[in-house]
């Protein structure tokens, strides 16, 4: 089979990584891709939301199955496009209709699906401009930390977390009033704030039958000890050492069986990964938030932790038989570092050379914000790659990558030294 992946980031690198180990699959395209999906497959420069595009791609490359990385197509209908097309509509597509997609696409919508479905998160109210006043006033009743989440996307940068009330109130009037985070912050959520450990679980779903894939734990902040700006994340480790079997039970039982039950209840259709961002509180699992698509860095310890064949796991999504399907988990842990450009997440410059990524035996080398340049490859966006590495404990396969990362270099690269050093 033909497969295309929409994306261009480390994510969509190692999802087609795996896929390209199948026998079942014929060819890869991702679309737009980047220097590493060339290696693997064809790389068509198209945009992940030119709808239009993408199906000309599928039509002419007799492409039957569509798995999309990143949300932005997701909460724009991807899905609901192919579906409702005469042409596309054999072409299975993995990832959620446009309605489910809002889990991610709005917070407040993500919250009332919580409530309804008695899955446990923060204590929460969401405000509008017109009710700026009202937000004052909740404010007022919370102690601190404040959380205010934009409830629209704002890739990844939406949410903030504030010490003073005065400062909260300027930042809510900032988002609603004065659009800090444009058309996403129309309507902001205020939440109580949870003090507690994270952990994200990942499930791949059909809409009613379920499988879950390894949990991992990112690590978003540019420096070291977690300080800084917020990132895409500087590294991941899977599986987390404090997610025992008593505890993954607990988030089975109490989040996963009631999310996927849910969407039956309310008649949402999804056929794709539900990422769930969690808080451990006492040592209790509560739901921070639902993203409708695999994580990034975490796929990349994801994915390799996935012994199975995955295309034969998205067959099971496609024709709802995922329940027939095994999934085989490596038992080894997987950690991956990130190399970033210099000045990340601030401005930083582009098109540095890449050396040395031919010099790396002991890990794997995902790609996320390169392209090629004749026989160069070189640095395109601010994450660039991820050094993926197994080892029999976290700390093992984190010296691995390390040792990886020594080999490789472009001008001004920074990596966090500590990814893990909570666990």
């Amino acid at each position: 089979m033909n497969i295309l992946i929409l994306g261009s980031g480390g994510r969509e690198h190692a999802i087609g990584w795996k896929l390209s180990q199948s026998p079942k699959v014929s060819k890869l395209f991702i679309a737009p891709g980047n220097a590493g999906t060339k290696s693997i497959g064809e790389n068509i420069d198209v945009s992940v939301n030119d709808f239009e595009s993408i199906s000309e791609v599928v039509l002419k490359n007799n492409i039957e199955m569509v798995i999309v990385g990143p949300e932005d197509p997701l909460v724009k209908g991807v899905y609901d496009y192919f579906a409702n097309d005469e042409k596309l509509k054999h072409v299975a597509v993995i990832g959620p209709s446009k309605a489910a997609a809002e889990l991610e696409g709005s917070k407040e919508f993500a919250k009332e699906f919580m409530m309804r479905h008695n899955i446990p998160t923060a204590a929460y109210k969401s405000f509008t401009v017109d009710t700026l006043e009202d937000g004052y006033s909740f404010l007022e009743t919370l102690t601190p930390p404040f959380v205010l989440k934009a409830d629209g996307l704002a890739a990844g940068k939406g949410v903030l977390i504030l010490e003073d009330i005065n400062e909260a109130k300027l930042e809510l009037k900032a988002m609603l009033a004065d659009s800090k985070f444009g058309a996403a912050s129309q309507k902001v959520v205020i939440e109580e704030f949870l003090d507690g450990i994270e952990l994200s679980v990942f499930v791949l779903t059909d809409g009613t039958n379920y499988k879950i894939l390894p949990n991992a734990k990112d690590y978003k902040r540019i420096g070291e000890g977690d300080k800084g700006l917020n990132t895409g994340g500087m590294g991941a480790v899977s599986p987390v050492p404090f997610a025992d079997e008593v505890l993954l039970k607990k988030v089975e039982e109490r989040i996963v069986k009631p999310t996927i039950n849910g969407f039956t209840k309310d008649g949402l259709i999804y056929k794709g990964f539900v990422f769930i961002g969690l808080i451990m509180v006492n040592n209790e699992p509560l739901v921070i938030e639902y993203n409708v698509r695999m994580g990034d860095p975490e796929t990349e310890v994801v994915i390799p932790r996935i012994k199975s064949d995955l295309f034969d796991l998205f067959e099971g999504v496609a024709n709802e038989n995922l329940d027939t399907k095994e999934i085989e988990i490596d038992q080894r842990s997987a950690c991956t570092v990130m190399m970033v450009s210099g000045g990340y997440p601030k401005a930083y410059e582009k098109g540095k050379v890449i050396l040395g990524l031919n010099n790396v035996d002991d890990s794997i080398v995902f790609h996320a914000g390169t392209k090629s340049e004749g026989d160069k490859i070189i640095t395109a966006g601010g994450r660039v790659l991820a050094v993926t590495s197994y080892a029999d404990s976290f700390k093992e396969a984190l010296k691995e990558s390390y040792k990886s990362i020594d080999k490789i270099r472009f001008d001004k690269h920074n990596y966090r030294t500590d990814i893990g050093f909570d666990l």
